[in-house]
């Protein structure tokens, strides 16, 4: 097999020499390392590469560089090779390069010179992006195959369901790859009964559950414990954070996520302003990381599984799982987050799955490449997710019910956007009808200033439109707001909370529900911040409330 390649570039002799020892050194088991001290001669090269189908996994490019600079030629490269990652090298005065770089070429990193000693400045950050590349390329594949036609829900719904748990699988879409139809006649199986999956060792199963698949691939989803001393119920990031500190600190923790380590965030197509990563990174790459710290710590994560009830027995919380199985244990961490409201107009239901998606829905973005897609709605999730499926779909429209984007979404998002040939923003507009049968179509849409409603041709709309906490399973537990959003910390001694008093003679902690012991995190307590970065804090402060809580035992 030809090894993946990295490629970098500088036109220092010396410069050029050392770097190319160094990656050599590190990585020259696994990749061939490509140099050059001209981006004009590499970008010919990289059509002779992809003539042949090689795989490039890293572009590693000074700024400074004659006739075409290292900006200028990842932008080139990028349209070659877009999932290679790309990284900058710059001199201390070339930072509003790297910025500029960011924006425009879409770069994954960039160092500063000189980056000695490797082991501390270079092969960390390089490590990191070609592991994510990694995950995401197959350049020799003998894994998962889903063998399913692009508008089937049951087909999206596998997909998401992989993706989602970083299971690396071909798809094998019936209306494009004729290898799909050459496995169904080979297994003897019908096209009825689709999507078939193919496993690596050779196990083949028609349309199979998402609890099928996981038993399958081994992903834990019972205990193997009766009792710990921290149960975190929910893994978006105020979750993982959560069993992450608590771990880390001698907690014995179990996390338990019903469909994938992430939640709502890790289906982000870009998360732009979290701190400490100036070129973004997507919500896939965060869980992932996240996931590894929670297991590097020793913290045990169920997944897919579900709490139905939690129950309360002197100083236990006793949870009990959708499969009927109980554990217990002396705190708990409520981190559910939020689902998307649905857009209910004629045809939405009917066609979920079918070119209607919730989300970012990042799986069916290259399915999207030259087609005419619509994003509803106007904060920063919509407008991520519009820059993504920009770089795929031949045009991308956005329908605001808002009078501007800048009531909801970021500035930098509303820059790009703007600045973005193929996205189109209509405001004061929303769907009213979709149209088709077993696929997507067509939409209605309406204008609420002048009510005209035209109708659009349409092949996907991605839906964006607010978020409701998942907190129905919770009634009657702990005291909820109106919106079900669940109550914490110095508002359950307020006098407008209704149910009873606080039990104990000390005030709640901060995010202590109406139950000692038990604490809400993240997007589903109510009166706090839907972001990211507060999620992550609130998940880890939380922790230092539980050892204050074990403490009184």
């Amino acid at each position: 097999m030809i090894k993946p390649v990295i490629i970098t570039i500088d036109d220092d002799p010396e410069v050029l020499r050392t770097i190319t020892q160094d990656l050599r050194h590190h990585y020259g088991s696994k990749f061939r390392v490509m140099s050059s001290n001209s981006g004009q001669k590499i970008l010919a090269t990289l059509e002779e590469l992809q003539k042949r189908k090689e795989h490039i996994a890293l572009f590693l490019v000074d700024q400074r560089m004659p006739n075409l600079t290292g900006v200028e030629f990842l932008e080139h490269a990028k349209d070659l090779y877009p999932l290679a990652k790309r990284v900058l090298f710059t001199a201390y005065a070339d930072t509003k390069a790297a910025i500029h770089a960011i924006n425009k070429a879409n770069i994954d990193y960039y160092l500063s010179k000189p980056w000695l000693p490797p082991e501390v400045n270079l092969y960390p950050v390089l490590d990191d992006l070609l592991e994510v590349w990694s995950s995401q390329t197959h350049t020799s594949f003998d894994g998962i195959q889903v063998i399913g036609p692009r508008w089937s829900p049951k087909t999206h719904q596998t997909k998401d369901f992989l993706a989602k748990h970083h299971i690396p699988y071909v798809w094998r879409n019936l209306d494009q790859d004729p290898k799909g139809y050459e496995l169904i006649t080979q297994t003897q199986k019908t096209s009825g009964n689709l999507p078939l999956v193919v496993f690596p060792d050779g196990k083949i199963m028609e349309s199979p559950s998402n609890q099928i698949i996981a038993e399958t691939l081994g992903l834990k989803t019972r205990p193997e414990m009766p009792f710990y001393d921290l149960v975190v119920v929910g893994g978006g990031p105020a979750g993982l954070a959560s069993a992450v500190y608590g771990s880390s600190e001698g907690l014995n923790t179990v996390l338990i996520e019903r469909e994938a380590p992430g939640g709502q965030a890790g289906t982000s197509s870009r998360i732009e302003n979290y701190l400490g990563f100036p070129v973004g990174l997507t919500g896939g790459d965060l869980a992932r990381r996240a996931v590894a710290q929670a297991n590097k710590f020793g913290t045990e994560i169920l997944s897919p599984q579900e709490v139905t009830s939690i129950e309360v027995d002197g100083q236990y919380r006793v949870v009990t799982l959708a499969d009927g199985s109980e554990l217990s244990c002396h705190a708990l961490i409520i981190a559910t987050g939020v689902s998307y409201v649905k857009l209910k107009v004629p045809g939405i239901e009917q066609l979920n799955g079918a070119g209607i998606y919730y989300g970012a829905a990042i799986t069916e973005a290259i399915s999207c490449c030259d087609d005419d897609v619509y994003i509803v709605g106007g904060a920063n999730s919509a407008g991520q997710a519009a820059m993504c499926l920009s770089e795929y779909a031949r045009s991308v429209t956005l329908l605001v019910r808002g009078d501007s984007l800048e009531a909801k979404m970021s500035q930098y998002l509303v820059d790009r956007i703007e600045a973005t040939e193929n996205i189109t923003v209509k405001l004061r507009t929303e769907v009213v009808e979709a149209l088709g049968e077993d696929k997507l179509t067509a939409l209605k849409l309406k204008n609420a200033q002048t009510d005209e409603i035209e109708t659009v041709q349409a092949n996907a709309l991605f839906i964006f439109i607010g978020a409701k906490p998942n907190t129905c399973w919770l009634d009657g537990f702990v005291e909820r707001d109106a919106k079900g959003f669940i109550i914490t910390g110095p508002n359950l001694l307020r006098s407008e909370t209704q149910g009873q008093p606080w039990p104990l003679r000390r005030p709640p902690f901060l995010f202590e529900t109406s139950i000692p012991g038990v604490f809400a995190i993240g997007d589903v307590r109510s009166q706090s911040v839907k972001r990211v970065a507060s999620a992550v804090g609130e998940g880890s402060i939380a922790v230092q409330f539980v050892h204050q809580y074990l403490s009184s035992f």
